[in-house]
């Protein structure tokens, strides 16, 4: 007889047809430009080698002194990042984990029963369905709108709660991107003053993820929510993005607000039951997070760079437009409708050779958006975006 699974893991696992023509392109030994590149370490930015290597070959790291938050000095070299934001968080406010999944992992196992909401914007990233399936969670999307910018909906919040509370179910958080993925806005002063409102009013945790904060490409300032005292509030961020280092596994919950003393200490105990930092990461803290001096202004110069070419080849055709973005790795390209997302992804894959993501991974409301990475190398870009408008082009 066969052994059933948890009922939490019965997705579908079907391979979409899109994934199905990226394979047989791959198979085929193709070559292609990938507009899609979201992983730093590929991209041809230089780190620096003779610093970060001799951090992780620390002889401390040999000896097992576990603490349940993280080490003390990994902490503390958090806090120094984040008093340069002018923010107060100390390192007792603190609770170190491998990765911003663990972050919201930890989170949701401290809000959440088994059943109860988590309320996360739409358009946004695809991993929150997962990450919210592994842990009995249920999400309910409130919506992103784009009206010379992006704002948060708070009439789609408001109907969102609603509809969980008439369904008899229990909303337990909101979690807001800072800046969003793929729309690159950051929740503005106003915004956020609503949403502390918003919140106070239903009973709900603030879950903010920010690990693009640094990445700002807008004039303003952009403030953090580990400042944010008005709500409890959990700010996720870590080095895969701050640093550009996915591969260096530290990430972090930062606590603020009402409630902050009762919540991190059960943090404590989730993230003591697991353990899961391992020393010489941690020890190499201050070192990884201080090449982000480095090697910020290498990225933020691509994406800037990425920018007016595509923005130049826009000029040339009135067809599509860039919807504005404020900070991030992503672009959102608006363009007509005349097939489905995924089927204009296939094609420009089958008949331009670029691999671009159709807007529905990201959960757009409807068909007429492409997303394109901004950490492509600039002539890479270059060419791709050509080929993009040019197959647009001919399909008017």
């Amino acid at each position: 007889m066969p052994i059933p699974f948890a009922r939490r893991t019965a997705w579908n696992l079907t391979t979409n047809r899109y994934t199905q023509a990226l394979e047989a392109h791959r198979l085929a030994g193709k070559a292609l430009l990938d507009l899609t590149a979201s992983n730093p370490t590929t991209v041809g930015i230089q780190y620096r080698e003779e610093l970060l290597l001799p951090a992780l070959a620390n002889r401390e790291g040999l000896q097992y002194e576990p603490e349940a938050k993280g080490l003390r000095s990994a902490r503390k070299s958090v806090v120094e990042y984040y008093a340069e934001r002018g923010s107060s968080l100390e390192a007792d406010e603190l609770i170190l984990t491998t990765s911003t999944s663990e972050a919201y992992s930890y989170v949701f196992r401290l809000l959440c029963d088994p059943g109860d909401v988590v309320l996360v914007p739409t358009p946004s990233y695809p991993l929150f369905d997962l990450l919210a399936d592994i842990q009995d969670v249920r999400l309910s999307r409130y919506e992103l709108v784009y009206d010379h910018g992006w704002q948060l909906d708070f009439t789609s919040l408001r109907s969102a709660i609603e509809l969980v509370t008439a369904a008899g179910l229990r909303c337990r958080a909101v979690l807001v991107v800072h800046p969003n993925n793929p729309t690159g806005s950051y929740v503005k002063p106003n915004e956020s003053v609503e949403l502390n409102r918003f919140c106070a009013e239903n009973g709900l945790a603030i879950i903010a993820d920010e690990v693009f904060l640094d990445y700002n490409l807008s004039p303003e300032k952009q403030l953090t929510f580990s400042e944010n005292r008005e709500t409890l509030t959990f700010t996720l961020s870590g080095l895969s993005k701050i640093s550009a280092l996915p591969q260096m596994k530290v990430a972090w919950v930062a606590v603020s607000g009402p409630q902050k003393t009762d919540a991190l200490a059960r943090l404590e105990v989730i993230a003591d039951t697991y353990l899961s930092m391992n020393a010489p990461v941690q020890l190499a803290a201050a070192t990884l997070l201080a090449q982000r001096q480095n090697i910020q202004p290498s990225l933020l110069d691509r994406v800037r760079m990425n920018l007016v070419e595509l923005d130049g080849q826009l000029a040339e055709q009135k067809a599509s437009q860039r919807l504005q973005v404020e900070g991030g790795w992503y672009a959102v390209l608006r363009v007509p409708v005349t097939r489905s997302d995924e089927d204009l992804a296939i094609d420009l894959l089958r008949r331009a050779l670029v691999l671009v993501h159709p807007g529905h991974f990201y959960d757009f409301p409807s068909d007429g958006y492409l997303i394109l990475s901004l950490l492509t190398p600039s002539a890479e870009f270059r060419e791709g975006a050509r080929r993009v408008f040019e197959l647009l082009k001919s399909a008017e």
